[in-house]
Formats: structure tokens, C-alpha cells, sequence
């Protein structure tokens, strides 16, 4: 049966962010991931993994001004040096954590670059991340983005992040494969998990259209989960969807799943 993690950034929002621990444990997650610690002190955020036995799954490297809009800066040439900074960071965090897999978000194109420069630049950012990453002891994940929620996300579909794995070239660096962003783009879930599984690192979920609970749209989760399992992927599912309604309420698709 697949593992499920709840994404806090996303779930329990009718709590403050540090209560939403205990709610996930309280609802049966064994699993936690959010977009990113770093507004908090690692030792408040693992104090609150130790008290209600959670493991964090998962978190993103810096990505810039997220309130401004920024969605990554791996493709931005002129920020080499702030995302390289970001990458110590992202190690100093997870490290806290014991978190074991980190994601990237490569961000929305600068306006004036030409595709050669911003290919180098998220190739030479993701290299770098993932080699140091792997020092440590940490996965690193990049993450196909669809460009109706964020219009002009540079890194928007499978195969195309497949190729960029593929000059990278490193063993530490894998596809995390988001289901909702993947409908909105391409759709052939089941098949593209199939082809893909042994490069795909974590896998996040919601329906289309809305990106509320699984059972809510057009997505057959019953069948892909069971799919899921049937394949072997033996990794945790993060729960990266916007509630309908109440959180604990809209978890009843949890128990279709069991």
C-alpha cells in the first residue's frame, strides 16, 4: 500500500503552521513535507518530527522571493551564487530534519535569455546541486511544473526533464513526478510511471481540475493506486492538494485507499 505523506503547506490550513504536526499524526500520516523550513528554526521544526513521530519526507531547495512570485532561480544565470548559497542551506535544513530527499524548483524563464543559456544554466545549477547533495547523504528531485498555474516555468514535462537528467548525468538526481501537474500537461499517467519508474525519486498528488482531494475530479485514483503498487514504487506519496473543505473531513479517501 503506498505511504502518505501530508504536505503542511497545503493541508491543515485552518491551523498555525508549527500545529499542523500534531493534526497530521492525530489523522494517521507517519509522513510530513512542505515547501520550505526555512522560516523556522530546524530545531523547532525537529522537535515537533520527534514529538508526534513523523518523518520528513521531503522539502524544496530556497527559491527565491516566493511573495514576490518567484517560483526557483536554477535558470537564472545571474543568480548562480545565490542558488549555490541556497543549496548549503537546503543541506543545513534537511540535515536537521533528517530529511533525506530535497526538491528544485528551476523557476519561471527570465524575459531576454536565449534557451541555450538557460539550458546551461539549470544543467550546471542541477550538477552542482546534486554532487553536493550527495555528499551528504540527500536525493535530489527536479519537478515538471504545469504552466497554466505557473505561466512560464521553465521545466513543464516529463520527458523534458528526463533529458535534463540525462546531461547532468548524475546518480543523485531524479524526476519527482507530480500528478496533477502531469494531467494538466500530458496526461498517460499509469503508462508514463511504467516507463519511468527507476528515475522517478517521489510522487505528489491532487485532482485536475481544482487540485483538491483525489475523487474529486477526473483523475481514477483507485486505479492508480493500485497501480502504483503493482509497479513496485515503494516510496512516499505527498499529499500536495487544496482541501475542498476541512482537512481532517476531506481525508475519507484515505480509507478507499487502505
Amino acid at each position: 500500500m503506498p505511504r502518505f505523506a501530508a504536505n503542511l503547506t497545503m493541508l491543515f490550513n485552518e491551523l498555525p503552521f508549527l500545529e499542523r504536526f500534531k493534526a497530521a499524526a492525530d489523522a494517521g500520516f507517519k509522513g510530513v513535507e512542505y515547501l520550505f523550513p526555512y522560516p523556522f528554526a530546524k530545531e523547532e521544526l525537529a522537535a515537533q518530527l520527534e514529538q508526534h513521530g513523523l518523518t520528513q519526507v521531503l522539502h524544496n531547495l530556497p527559491a527565491g522571493n516566493w511573495e514576490k512570485g518567484e517560483r526557483g532561480i536554477a535558470c537564472h544565470p545571474d543568480r548562480v551564487e545565490e542558488f549555490r548559497e541556497g543549496v548549503d542551506r537546503a543541506i543545513e535544513y534537511a540535515t536537521a530534519l533528517r530529511c533525506r530527499t530535497v526538491n528544485c524548483l528551476v523557476g519561471i524563464a527570465p524575459a531576454g535569455v536565449s534557451e541555450e543559456v538557460l539550458r546551461k544554466t539549470v544543467v550546471d545549477n542541477l550538477a552542482y546541486a546534486a554532487a553536493k547533495l550527495k555528499e551528504a547523504g540527500i536525493r535530489l528531485l527536479v519537478e515538471p511544473i504545469n504552466t497554466y498555474d505557473i505561466p512560464g516555468f521553465y521545466l513543464n514535462r516529463t520527458e523534458q526533464a528526463l533529458r535534463l537528467l540525462d546531461e547532468v548525468g548524475s546518480d543523485n538526481l531524479f524526476v519527482q513526478y507530480d500528478v496533477y501537474h502531469a494531467q494538466r500537461t500530458e496526461g498517460e499517467l499509469g503508462a508514463t510511471l511504467t516507463r519511468h519508474l527507476n528515475r522517478i525519486g517521489h510522487i505528489q498528488v491532487a485532482d485536475n481540475p481544482g487540485r483538491n482531494e483525489p475523487g474529486t475530479g477526473e483523475i481514477n485514483y483507485g486505479w492508480l493506486f493500485r497501480h502504483i503498487d503493482k509497479i513496485g514504487y515503494d516510496g512516499w506519496i505527498g499529499c500536495e492538494y487544496k482541501p475542498a473543505g476541512d482537512t481532517r473531513e476531506g481525508l475519507s479517501w484515505l480509507q478507499d485507499v487502505k
